[in-house]
This record gives structure tokens, sequence and C-alpha cells, in this order.
């Protein structure tokens, strides 16, 4: 009765699209669960997302999951996640990619899921990092561990989203450091992001994680800009 009284007064609505959930939908109505933008990329080798990392740092395997476009259906779910609390989205991203990605039977098996992190503060200001639900989800999928502690970013920086190829290069070359032991020796690693642009913070989290002797690296996030 109770559940029943929160949900006539203050009903849950889609986070796509804002519309009233049905009793049997979850976080997207079943109109924004069928126009989600899919890039399929986990079944091509050869992806847009591998193609970021070209020349750049060496990756096993590269995916996103949906396309990004600027007021899109997808920037409204990112937004919603990453500045309203909206964590749930992370979870059922996860959950829906993660059971398309064990379809392909990866050759390669990963040891570890890895979230690109924020910094201290960024974490005291937001509350939470909006990967981390992603992350969780993906790691329980394949029943790996979740790792959030590997990887640090050692300093505070603004957002990158107005900031041009050559300036967030720069800016974010040096902040990512690991803490490792000699366990972490001969790992590979999936590091999972929100949205994949130029690939520079993937790229800078790649290269402090390859220290560690032996690593390989993955990439997996939730969107990429369509280019």
């Amino acid at each position: 009765m109770i559940n029943y009284l929160i949900n006539l007064f203050f009903p849950k609505v889609c986070d796509g699209c804002h519309s009233i959930l049905l009793q049997n939908e979850n976080v997207f109505c079943t109109i924004c669960r069928h126009e989600m933008p899919l890039t399929q990329y986990h079944l091509n080798p050869k992806n847009e997302a591998v193609k970021k990392f070209y020349g750049k740092v060496d990756v096993q395997f590269a995916s996103a999951f949906l396309y990004f476009n600027k007021k899109g259906m997808v920037q409204e779910l990112i937004h919603n996640l990453k500045y309203k609390g909206h964590e749930e989205i992370g979870s059922v991203l996860g959950q829906w990619y993660v059971e398309d990605l064990k379809e392909l039977q990866l050759e390669v098996p990963f040891d570890a899921v890895i979230p690109v992190p924020l910094h201290k503060r960024k974490f005291k200001e937001r509350g939470y990092n909006q990967v981390t639900t992603f992350g969780k989800a993906i790691a329980t999928g394949f029943e790996i561990p979740f790792d959030e502690n590997l990887l640090i970013r050692k300093v505070y920086s603004k957002t990158q989203s107005k900031k041009n190829l050559l300036g967030r290069s720069e800016n974010i070359e040096n902040i990512f450091d690991v803490k490792f032991t000699e366990t972490n020796h001969n790992k590979h690693f999936l590091i999972v992001d929100d949205v994949l642009t130029t690939g520079a913070t993937i790229e800078a989290c790649s290269r402090a994680l390859l220290k560690i002797p032996g690593v390989k690296i993955s990439v997996i996030c939730m969107a990429m800009a369509n280019s």
C-alpha cells in the first residue's frame, strides 16, 4: 500500500524521455529501450573505439555500448547519471551490455575491472563516481573483481568537455598513477568510463597501468561520441 501511494504521488519516470514508467519497466521505458543507439562495436574487432588508440597505446579490446550525440537520448542519460545522482542508469546499461559481451566468448578473459577514477576533491563534490555502477555491473557479469583502488587520479582538474584535443592531452598526461603490488603483475585490466571522445583520458589511464609489469589493457565505455 505504501509503495502504491508513493508511485501514485511520485511516479517513476523514464530517464530517457521522462514518460511515466509502467509497472514492468525499470529506468527506461520500452520505447526508449528499443530506440537506444547501439553501436554493436563489440562485433567488430576493428571498430571506431579501437581506432582511437592506434599508434598511441596497445589495447587488446575496445568497445562502447551506445552512440553519444549532442541533445540526444544518450546525452540525457549520461547527464542524469553524472549530475543528478541517477546511478541506476549505470547499473542497467552495464547489466545489458555485459550479456552482449558474454555472447562473444572472448578469447582473452579480463582479470579485473578498473574505473577511470575521480580525484578525491571531485568525488567529495559529486558524492560518487558516475562510472562505478556501470563497472560493477560489468564485473559482476564477468564474475571478476571491481578494483577502484589500483588506479588513482593525482591532480584535480575541471571538466574536459570544453577543451580541444591538444589541450585535453596536455592536461591529463600525468595526472594518473597506480598503487600496485606483485599480485597485480601480468594481469589483464578492463578500464571502464562513461563517454569516449578523444581517448586521451583512457590513454593516460592505460599508460599509468602499463607501469605494472606484464599488464594488458582493454576498454569498455558506456558511449562514444559520434564523429
